[in-house]
């Protein structure tokens, strides 16, 4: 793929299964795994990922549309699909067409599916969201009884499990609103017992509350970010590292490369892109790499980034455009048109990751990952 293309994204398939391991560790043999898969693999390529967690124990993909499940059964998945995100009455016939699991946040939604399903003489398992404090999705105290008598009057439904996310768990290293959410969770699990709701899976761990409380286990985990290798975020990682956990748990998957395209001699007092926002001050050498914006090359990097070429760093120079970037190569001998540049990744003693990309245009790696085009060539190695 390296002599084809211009541009390409590498995911190292035995780290991803590592991190599944590991992680698997951590949750225990008695607790099932939904990895996080949605957008785009978190710009790993969900085709890409579903056929390395085919190899792995994994029991749910967690996705957030109908199109992503499509796209996962087709690329071979047929184990369960764990669906977080909405579906929109025309397409609800995809709950049974894809054999999904969707997460019910809404009555008229569970009335729908309700009697779809009876119509069909099919049943379905649905997830309900229980809202404990992030106030996006889910039922709360007063809403959850009539949501309970809704899914009891349809016996096709079958409540699978009972879930919900944390607002604070990865910014902080004070979790004390973590655990007023856990206490809320417990509390709305009682409640759907009184109302003659109880054999169904339990899950509220998404990859931070995995990596740092036992107490959210629960049956079912939802590990995103951390089955790529990174932390959720600074703070998940001295809390982590507080309670005496191993540097090793976690490694990166994803490298993206490019090739130079041109390389350039620019004038010293010359400007370089759009807006004349850098200007040289000696004679410089400027190479052309055919990656920008419209890829998920952060603007935000532009005067302020590098890439690595030959293991050195070479500074971007001007604005990123579109779909090109312009970057100094001056202190970098040797280097040829087609070399290759490192975006993200390792290049002899030098690494950039993207909690290096995120740290630049003060974002998160989340970000930095789903971003990435899916029109990026991806590899699995």
């Amino acid at each position: 793929m390296r002599m084809k293309h211009l541009t390409w994204i590498d995911i190292d398939r035995k780290t991803i299964l590592a991190n599944v391991r590991n992680l698997g560790r951590l949750a225990g043999t008695k607790v099932a795994l939904a990895a996080a898969v949605k957008a785009n693999g978190y710009g790993h390529g969900l085709a890409e990922m579903t056929a390395i967690l085919m190899d792995s124990p994994v029991e749910y993909l967690a996705l957030h549309s109908t199109l992503e499940a499509e796209a996962a059964r087709e690329a071979g998945w047929d184990r369960k699909i764990l669906l977080v995100g909405g579906i929109a009455p025309e397409d609800i016939d995809a709950v049974l067409r894809l054999d999904i699991e969707p997460t019910v946040f809404d009555i008229g939604f569970i009335e729908s599916l309700g009697r779809l399903c009876r119509r069909s003489k099919t049943a379905a398992r649905v997830h309900i969201k229980l809202e404990t404090g992030t106030n996006r999705q889910g039922f709360n105290r007063k809403e959850l009884d009539r949501a309970a008598t809704v899914l009891k009057k349809y016996p096709e439904l079958k409540v699978e499990g009972a879930s919900t996310h944390f607002a604070n768990i990865e910014d902080t290293t004070d979790h004390t609103y973590a655990m007023y959410q856990l206490d809320r969770f417990k509390a709305l699990v009682e409640q759907l017992k009184a109302k003659g709701i109880v054999q169904y899976r339990r899950h509220t761990a998404c990859s931070a509350a995995l990596l740092l409380f036992k107490d959210t286990y629960f049956d079912l985990v939802r590990p995103g970010i951390a089955l790529y290798g990174y932390w959720p975020s600074k703070e998940t990682y001295v809390s982590y590292k507080l309670e005496g956990g191993r540097n090793s748990i976690l490694k990166p998957a994803l490298s993206w490369y490019s090739r130079i395209t041109q390389i350039k001699t620019v004038e010293a007092d010359s400007f370089v892109g759009y807006g004349c926002t850098y200007r040289t001050s000696t004679r410089s050498t400027i190479a052309i790499i055919p990656v920008g914006y419209c890829d998920g090359f952060d603007r935000r990097l532009s005067n302020l980034g590098y890439v690595l070429v030959k293991g050195k760093r070479a500074p971007i120079r001007g604005r990123i455009c579109m779909n090109l970037t312009m970057i100094d190569i001056t202190d970098i001998p040797g280097v040829k048109v087609y070399d290759t540049v490192t975006i993200i990744g390792t290049d002899g003693k030098e690494q950039i990751t993207a909690d290096t990309h995120a740290g630049w245009c003060q974002s998160i790696n989340y970000e930095v990952l789903s971003r990435l085009s899916p029109l990026i060539p991806r590899q699995v190695v």
